[in-house]
């Protein structure tokens, strides 16, 4: 019983892999698109989508996450908070192996079971590859790295000039490492 319940809630946690808590996420204002809802994985998705890479590659979990950013061309990233619970399923569903590798990362491998399974689930493989490739076409907004970056340097600077006065100093430094940070991105 327990472990039909372990499975349970693994799955419900892998059935938010996209979407946040089953409702699509937009590409609208935060990725400057105009859609709203667009979802581009159902439940169940990543799962297929991380046995298919790992089918073509053995990979590590931050390999993971890059490859679907790639795939998507950067209208999605995973989170690690998401990649690694849904490792953790398809391992204890017996469709991948674990092994340590260099540095104390984890090398995830396809099993036979992880084989069959994709090969059984082809179509639906296909199709999902597809959406994504749809979707890397589509895309024109910036990488989430870089939305992520800005808000922080947003809320860096939000917290020091709430936080107190300024000395004319103080100013000077935020300023100039503003200034800094401009001119680092224009030359990128």
């Amino acid at each position: 019983m327990f472990h039909h319940q372990h499975h349970w809630r693994r799955a419900a946690m892998a059935a938010r892999e996209f979407g946040f808590h089953g409702r699509g996420r937009g590409f609208g204002r935060h990725h400057g698109g105009g859609r709203r809802g667009e979802r581009v994985f159902d439940q169940g998705d990543l799962r297929l989508v991380i046995l298919k890479l790992i089918s073509e590659t053995p990979r590590h979990g931050y390999e993971i996450i890059k490859a679907i950013e790639e795939r998507v061309g950067g209208a999605y990233s995973p989170s690690p908070g998401v990649i690694y619970p849904t490792l953790t399923l398809l391992e204890e569903l017996a469709y991948v192996t674990v092994e340590s590798a260099e540095g104390g990362k984890k090398l995830y491998r396809i099993t036979d079971a992880g084989d069959e399974m994709l090969a059984e689930r082809q179509a639906d493989v296909d199709a999902i590859f597809e959406r994504m490739e749809t979707i890397h076409e589509r895309f024109e907004g910036p990488s989430p790295r870089i939305f992520r970056a800005m808000r922080n340097l947003g809320g860096a600077i939000r917290v020091r000039m709430t936080s107190g006065a300024l000395t004319a100093e103080q100013l000077d430094a935020v300023v100039s490492a503003i200034d800094e940070a401009a001119a680092k991105v224009e030359k990128a």
